[in-house]
């Protein structure tokens, strides 16, 4: 039984990576910091085939511990402080989470166990307001807040170690994806909440947003900019391109995301349809959650991925925002 370690088990990818390994009979070993939530019921019904550890990325002997003592074959560096307009104001922790963190693990790794397969969670932020559309793996990066920086650092220090130490590191330059399991300040979790809350009639959610104010304040819900356009697809099918990114002869780069881009209008629009409402009498803008510098429309061209590794999504985006929206009014009806 190969065994995989996880960090930001506990985030969305890393339910769906862990629910899609143990479904190829791994064994998963967690790695989450202390000051982490109990997210252990999430998992429960995967069975014992996870190992939940303490670990962080702030600090290299707890992730050598870890590798030291689990082998693990593949390991997944998933954590990062993954919130982009968030990074605005964690810049100094989002640069050590989520870039040095990564150096971090690529330094354990190399001096425990350098023969390990290492995925890195890259990010389609990286490409900020980009050059070209669509973006592949040689589109030049131009990051525009401090997690697109940050992960641009990552990202380029797994190339130099791949290069310089013949390393196993193979990154996922994924574009936007989301699940019922996203966190819920994300964006996309604001609208098909704020889509079953109207659904309920709930006027006052009691879900707050980033600002500490209900997520449904009058039976409205804040937005920033509208016309942002984003690559959407389903955290689901994402988790298996980054295990087949491990299971390729040799490491590279792969972008993976839909090839369709939407607008943030466009989003509002399908999640409030799902439950028969008209999204603009719900949604305001509020110049609070406009980020001081906006990436341009990012578009995925996955094409090395389909061909190489044999992998293209498979839940349309309409699925994917009705199961996210389903999902909110199951929770409130039980409630």
């Amino acid at each position: 039984m190969p065994t995989a370690l996880i960090t930001g088990i506990t985030g969305q990818d890393g339910y769906y990576l862990t629910e899609f390994l143990i479904g190829r009979n791994y064994h998963v070993v967690g790695l989450r910091r202390k000051t982490s939530s109990d997210h252990s019921s999430t998992f429960r019904h995967l069975g014992n085939k996870i190992d939940f550890i303490y670990g962080d990325l702030l600090d290299t002997f707890s992730m050598a511990e870890a590798i030291k003592k689990h082998q693990p074959e593949e390991v997944y560096n998933l954590a990062s402080q993954s919130y982009p307009g968030e990074s605005w104001r964690l810049a100094i922790e989002t640069g050590e989470i989520t870039g040095l963190g990564a150096h971090r693990l690529f330094e354990a790794v190399r001096h425990v166990k350098p023969d390990c397969r290492i995925y890195q969670a890259s990010s389609s932020e990286m490409f900020g307001d980009p050059q070209q559309v669509p973006q592949n793996e040689n589109t030049p990066f131009n990051p525009m807040n401090p997690y697109a920086a940050s992960k641009v650092y990552a990202h380029n220090l797994a190339r130099i170690y791949r290069k310089s130490y013949g390393m196993f590191i193979s990154c996922g330059i994924l574009f936007n994806h989301e699940s019922p399991h996203r966190g819920m300040h994300f964006l996309t979790q604001k609208v098909t909440y704020g889509a079953a809350c109207a659904k309920l009639g709930i006027k006052n959610s009691a879900a707050l947003n980033e600002v500490g104010e209900p997520m449904v304040k009058d039976g409205k819900i804040a937005l920033g900019n509208l016309d942002s356009k984003r690559d959407w697809g389903y955290a689901g099918d994402y988790a298996e391109a980054m295990w087949l990114m491990l299971q390729h002869q040799q490491s590279d780069d792969f972008v993976i995301g839909t090839g369709q881009a939407r607008t943030i209008k466009q989003f509002c629009e399908a999640a409030f349809s799902f439950v028969g409402l008209d999204w603009q009498n719900y949604i305001t803008v509020d110049q609070r959650f406009v980020r001081p510098t906006e990436t341009g429309p990012t578009v995925a061209d996955a094409s090395k991925a389909n061909k190489i590794l044999g992998w293209k999504p498979t839940t349309s985006f309409t699925d994917m925002v009705g199961m996210m929206v389903d999902n909110h009014l199951n929770k409130l009806k039980s409630k």
